[in-house]
């Protein structure tokens, strides 16, 4: 994905009319632009790049000339060294006399910090701003991209398509497992080899070169055995997994309720088919099953469990979705803490700690209440 965003980049730099030297510099600078459209890497470090691998002598400042040319290019923001300066890059291209534009650049130039965390109120006092003000510019700095490679690679990512290793079908409430024909080709040895083989035994010729001919053939033939059997064993594994799985969480299949899941771990799935745990995680780690109700990569369906007040176990994706829903539907002026969000699933019948809340909703990258407050 990177290569072809760099492309992109390198491609808009004959606008910039640069002479060599400038475009070699400007090449190495884009090729060190991370996938989020980010200049990460010290100016100080770029210049000992060009040095070592170009020959190029130049100097942090005009490196920072170079880049700053760079960030005038699509999509806005790119080349940046940080989110204050990403956003600050896009707000330049906005209609500089609109009051809520002026605002939004003197929050972000100079309280950034502030913003960052939320402080809203403090921020609107530092600048003399009433509720409507402070409100407009924050929804102007709201509309700005934070990942500006991301706009870039979005024609890129969205030709993509998963092409699932199984499939379950749901036939009148019996699931069928099936591995996708791509994981299990029709293989056999050709032929040709075959009649060579024969060819060479047939013929009474007890020649040195007879003797290596049929020597050769036979290792190619044994040599194709052992492939098709690798690949039949391989086809075996993947297809007693994925069927062990679907039988654990055979409720879950049927009808795509994440309430079904059941806790299961590696340790579950590799006892029942008698493999090392390494076994089922790479399979889980690089596999994708198609359902009726969605696509999903396995170990997607792995997790820790917890119980109910009943003593029944749950999958902690069941907790997970509880927690994403009650968030989406909070009131973002005053958002649920993690001590509320506790309480609501204990009154619900879980039993969780505040801590483990805390740590799920980090898994979710959901922030904290505070920095999910909105005006």
């Amino acid at each position: 994905m990177q290569g072809n965003f760099q492309d992109q980049v390198l491609a808009q730099l004959y606008v910039l009319d640069f002479d060599d030297r400038a475009y070699h510099i400007a090449e190495q600078l884009v090729g060190s632009i991370d996938d989020d459209g980010y200049l990460r890497r010290e100016l100080s470090a770029i210049v000992d790049d060009l040095a070592f691998s170009q020959n190029i002598q130049t100097t942090a400042e005009e490196l920072e000339k170079v880049l700053l040319a760079i960030q005038t290019l699509d999509p806005p923001g790119i080349g940046a060294r940080s989110l204050q300066e990403c956003l600050l890059i896009q707000l330049d291209r906005k209609e500089q006399k609109r009051e809520s534009v002026v605002t939004a650049r003197r929050i972000l130039k100079n309280h950034f910090d502030e913003f960052s965390k939320k402080h809203y109120e403090k921020i609107a006092k530092d600048l003399n701003l009433d509720s409507d003000g402070i409100k407009k510019a924050i929804d102007e700095i709201l509309k700005l991209n934070p990942r500006p490679g991301n706009t870039a690679s979005q024609g890129q990512r969205s030709i993509e398509h998963i092409i699932p290793d199984f499939l379950i079908s749901n036939n009148d409430g019996v699931l069928e497992l099936t591995l996708n024909a791509r994981n299990a080709p029709e293989m056999k040895i050709s032929r040709d080899y075959r009649e060579m083989l024969d060819h060479y035994s047939k013929d009474k010729k007890n020649s040195k070169a007879n003797k290596e001919a049929i020597q050769f053939v036979k290792q190619k033939l044994d040599s194709a055995k052992w492939f098709i059997d690798a690949l039949k064993q391989r086809q075996h594994t993947l297809y007693h997994t994925m069927h062990t799985i679907m039988e654990y969480q055979y409720e879950y299949f049927l009808e795509g309720d994440i309430r079904k899941l059941k806790k299961m771990v590696l340790r579950d799935i590799a006892e029942k088919i008698n493999m090392d745990i390494s076994t089922v995680s790479r399979v889980a780690n690089s596999k994708y099953v198609q359902t009726h109700f969605g696509t999903f990569l396995l170990k997607s369906f792995f997790s820790e469990g917890l119980s109910t007040e009943s003593g029944e176990e749950v999958s902690s994706k069941e907790v997970k979705q509880i927690l994403t829903d009650c968030i989406g539907a909070e009131n973002k002026r005053k958002p649920l803490t993690d001590d509320a969000l506790t309480k609501i699933l204990n009154e619900k019948g879980y039993n969780i700690a505040r801590r483990t809340v805390a740590k799920y909703r980090e898994m979710l990258d959901i922030p904290v209440a505070r920095l999910r407050k909105e005006l």
